[in-house]
């Protein structure tokens, strides 16, 4: 099973977003598991370019939405517009309407705008004027959003966290990396200068590969185990959902295939911990204000490997 063009994404893109090998790896783990990622983070730490560089390395349609708090649902999903010539309504598609969407600082729009995001990532079909219209494959949603203590932001509900497949903080670049990035090209420009990794309809291909990537019985008991413990412990206000379950799963062979292997190994699973169930498990005490490294490493710590 080759992963030689995954590791070729993964490889250009920390080119551009220097020192954060891990996290480009996670990210692209998520678009493989079909799922959607939001990265949660300060302002001017790469956030959306690393959603760019994923973009034109995957091959796919860009559009980047520019979330405010006047923002109507509409400046999403498109409007019908009354055309004289033919005397009827015609649609115009939004920006939603592509492979790959930026919804760049989704937390300063209202709830009511936030929501328009949630049957296209859910269904990947949008229902406007009345008629439900078929979004493009692939179809993944990138969301960035800024701290919730920020002035000007409104929290992503529950329901709307659970969406995405991962969340992720990319962090300040070390020392080192920085220089580099003193010294080095204009980001932008290297973007543009990037050639696509994946041919068209090949990262289609290696998501079908995907769930065939074997987890042994065993496996299946360790995923299950960690999940049951969120469930019983108190240091948690509820634990994780079925969803998670499949979520932290077909994660796991995603990064699994993205190494190259034809089966998972709790290693793995580990792995994706935190980006998986990091914004889905939120601790029983108010004042704690762990990462969602420091809860994951908690929870591998507290269940042993089968």
């Amino acid at each position: 099973m080759s992963s030689s063009p995954l590791q070729n994404v993964v490889s250009q893109a920390g080119s551009v977003i220097l020192g954060k090998e891990h996290q480009i790896r996670l990210a692209v783990t998520c678009l493989l598991a079909r799922g959607h990622l939001l990265i949660e983070d300060l302002p001017g730490v790469g956030k959306t370019t690393l959603s760019h560089v994923l973009a034109r390395l995957l091959g796919l349609k860009f559009q980047r939405i520019q979330f405010t708090s006047d923002m109507l649902p509409a400046d999403i999903i498109g409007v019908s517009v009354y055309d004289r010539e033919s005397a009827s309504f015609k649609f115009h598609p939004g920006p939603v309407f592509s492979q790959l969407i930026l919804a760049d600082e989704v937390n300063r729009a209202t709830p009511k705008t936030q929501s328009a995001l949630l049957e296209a990532m859910e269904e990947h079909q949008v229902t406007a004027e009345g008629e439900t219209r078929p979004l493009p494959e692939p179809f993944f949603v990138i969301a960035t959003q800024n701290p919730s203590h920020q002035v000007g932001t409104f929290p992503l509900p529950e329901s709307q966290l659970d969406r995405f497949l991962m969340r992720l903080e990319l962090g300040y670049p070390d020392r080192d990396a920085e220089r580099a990035l003193l010294r080095g090209m204009d980001r932008r420009d290297m973007v543009t200068a990037l050639p696509p990794a994946l041919a068209p309809g090949q990262l289609m291909e290696l998501q079908t590969k995907v769930k065939d990537v074997h987890a042994s019985v065993a496996l299946i008991d360790y995923i299950q185990a960690l999940i049951e413990h969120t469930r019983r412990s108190p240091d948690y206000i509820h634990g994780l959902s079925p969803r998670a379950a499949i979520a932290l799963l077909h994660s796991s062979r995603a990064w699994a295939l993205l190494d190259g292997r034809e089966s998972v190994v709790p290693e793995d699973v580990q792995a994706v911990l935190p980006g998986v169930a990091g914004h889905r498990l939120r601790p029983a005490h108010d004042n704690s204000r762990k990462s969602s490294a420091e809860v994951a490493a908690e929870l591998i710590r507290a269940v042993p490997i089968p």
